[in-house]
């Protein structure tokens, strides 16, 4: 499986007036996880000069995360469901999946920002 992991130690910028993580935060990191992986992966791939674009996220909050606690960011692909490519961004604090996320992504090619239709074992490619 092509993971993808990193920590985040939560400081002030990401606390909201509530005290805890601002669930906007989330969203950018979940944003930013898959344009990390892709960029380390994307040169073995057929698809290298196209880019990716967030058509449809779900996250579901279960636990808050505070100032001063660490969280481990993990992220991979699934299989892709015709056009569109979904993507998996979990969120640990003490081992535990407290956000979890799965979004849907389409790759557009940047010349004429037309679809590009994935071939549906284009993952294998990359191992």
């Amino acid at each position: 499986m092509l993971i993808h992991e990193k920590e985040i130690l939560i400081t002030e910028e990401f606390i909201d007036q509530n005290n805890h993580v601002n669930n906007v935060q989330f969203v950018h990191w979940v944003e930013m996880m898959a344009a990390e992986h892709w960029d380390l992966w994307k040169h073995k791939s057929q698809y290298a000069e196209n880019v990716w674009f967030l058509v449809d996220h779900h996250i579901q909050y279960k636990q808050q995360v505070y100032l001063g606690e660490n969280l481990l960011v993990r992220t991979y692909p699934e299989n892709p469901e015709g056009i569109r490519q979904p993507r998996k961004v979990e969120f640990y604090k003490d081992g535990k999946l407290v956000v979890d996320s799965r979004t849907q992504w389409i790759m557009i090619h940047p010349e004429n920002e037309k679809i590009v239709r994935i071939e549906s074992d284009w993952l294998e490619s990359l191992k």
